[in-house]
């Protein structure tokens, strides 16, 4: 009875239509595993697909529809120009880092076809090729900044852009310029200059706009760029002053003209007022690569000191004498110990402890900066000669490279001697910018001041022989030295805009 009621309840329309659902989803089911999935794999994302990307941007993901076959991926990828990199992939997103950045001034292609998807290749006999892709990408055109010292440039902050071969002056002739900071997206520059009528111990702070767009696109304007002041000096007097990474943060020395000892770094914070660090004073300074902290000279060492008032210092690196640069990761930096029998040593200390003495000298190390990829570092040294006809003793400059893992150093650049150079390493790491007295015998004789260069390179940017730019090529695929560009142009400060 209970067995006829059951099969009964079969009988009911609805159940029929259940059974007959179910059993067309089965069939269609079956039909879907036999024949497969048919679109094809393809990117969803390319995460720098028509962008302008500078070399911050360390890495790109593209992203696909599935999971796919690495191996093909990556056979296929190609890149114009070459780029090179290294590949890593977490499910159906694969990074690519290029071992150095993109070159400035270029636009690349990104193509891939020919990949496979990882299943499909694993249950059908016919592979299906990815959905071809193209993707495209820029980079900033090369541009740099320096401080003209001729003619109408004289003293004034003057943009140049070498694809263009176009100058364009920035600051007023009412004002000298002593040195500038570019802002990471270009757009402004930050400098100390001193107002006609005025002396060297009344420089102001200033902030003038490049004229350069969101786009990287260099504005047509017949106007004066507009100059802002950020900081007077009616109650301080300013001296050297540096600017974040991130732009967020400057700090400037500055002394009280009336409370005889107070003197330390001002911190000014984008939109808020100037405030003292209240800090123990110190020497040469720079901002650490996170923009969170400073490294000053106190003492007999560097103190890497918190942006907040009266704090104790984060870290000590006692016996350097001071910190010359930074590599981008943050986590190594250059710094010179002054030894006791009146040499120096270049050392290179990261944030394991490591101490490694790079090189030692007689003379004066005037500058260091390390390449993009943080393998070399660049290095502005001098040779102690004498002069004998005049019993005299004068440094002569040149630029070296040292292998960090070797500390091999090689002599890339002789230059004359002279008061003051400097340089500067172009951010895709494909040159060197300085600042060179030319190489002949008149300014040989011109510059043959015997005054210390390093003492010489703090003087106000007068040298005594105006010095031209100089573009040298570094990032040469063979051994031969770099063949310097000197460039129709006199200036000193020069600087690559990032």
């Amino acid at each position: 009875m209970q067995s006829s009621n059951l099969f009964k309840g079969f009988n009911q329309p609805i159940d029929r239509y259940a059974i007959g659902l179910a059993t067309v989803l089965m069939i269609a089911i079956a039909i879907l595993i036999g024949i497969g999935d048919r679109t094809l794999p393809e990117v969803k994302d390319f995460s720098w697909q028509n962008r302008k990307i500078d070399a911050t941007n360390i890495s790109f993901v593209l992203t696909f529809n599935r999971p796919m076959d690495r191996d093909s991926v990556e056979r296929n990828l190609k890149i114009e120009p070459a780029l090179e990199g290294k590949i890593s992939w977490s499910s159906r997103r694969m990074s690519y880092t290029p071992l150095s950045p993109a070159t400035y001034g270029q636009n690349y292609s990104l193509s891939l076809e020919n990949a496979y998807d990882r299943f499909g290749n694993e249950s059908r006999q016919q592979k299906t090729a990815i959905e071809p892709f193209t993707g495209n990408f820029t980079t900033p055109s090369p541009r740099f900044a320096y401080i003209g010292s001729q003619a109408e440039e004289q003293g004034r902050i003057v943009l140049y852009d070498v694809l263009q071969k176009q100058k364009r002056i920035l600051t007023p002739e009412s004002l000298a310029v002593t040195d500038f900071r570019v802002y990471p997206d270009r757009q402004k520059i930050i400098f100390g200059a001193i107002a006609a009528g005025e002396g060297l111990l009344d420089q102001k702070i200033y902030e003038v706009a490049t004229g350069i767009d969101a786009s990287d696109r260099l504005k047509d304007s017949e106007l004066a760029p507009e100059v802002k002041l950020i900081l007077g000096s009616d109650q301080y007097q300013n001296f050297k002053f540096d600017l974040s990474p991130d732009g967020k943060n400057i700090l400037v020395q500055r002394l009280d003209r009336q409370q005889v000892g107070r003197y330390g770094l001002w911190l000014i914070k984008d939109g808020e007022t100037p405030r003292s660090l209240d800090n123990q004073p110190g020497g040469d300074f720079m901002f650490t690569p996170d923009s969170a902290s400073v490294a000053i000279a106190q003492g007999e060492g560097v103190a890497i000191l918190p942006l907040e008032p009266q704090s104790p210092p984060l870290d000590f690196l006692p016996r350097f004498g001071t910190v010359l640069g930074f590599g981008r990761s943050g986590i190594q930096a250059a710094t010179i110990k002054f030894n006791q029998d009146y040499t120096r040593s270049l050392y290179l200390v990261n944030n394991q402890g490591l101490q490694k003495e790079l090189t030692k000298i007689k003379g004066s190390i005037l500058g260091a900066q390390f390449d993009p990829q943080e393998k070399n570092l660049y290095c502005l040294l001098t040779d102690v000669e004498q002069d004998n006809t005049r019993n005299l003793f004068r440094e002569k400059p040149y630029l070296a490279v040292i292998n960090l893992e070797s500390a091999e150093l090689k002599r890339i650049l002789e230059l004359p001697p002279q008061r003051e150079v400097q340089f500067n390493i172009a951010p895709d790491g494909q040159a060197i910018l300085l600042n060179s007295a030319v190489p002949s015998s008149e300014n040989m004789d011109s510059n043959s001041n015997p005054a210390d260069t390093a003492t010489a390179s703090r003087l106000p940017r007068s040298p005594a022989t105006p010095t031209k730019l100089v573009i040298l090529p570094i990032n040469q695929a063979n051994n031969d030295l770099p063949q310097p560009n000197v460039l129709p142009m006199f200036g000193t400060s020069p600087k690559w805009l990032p």
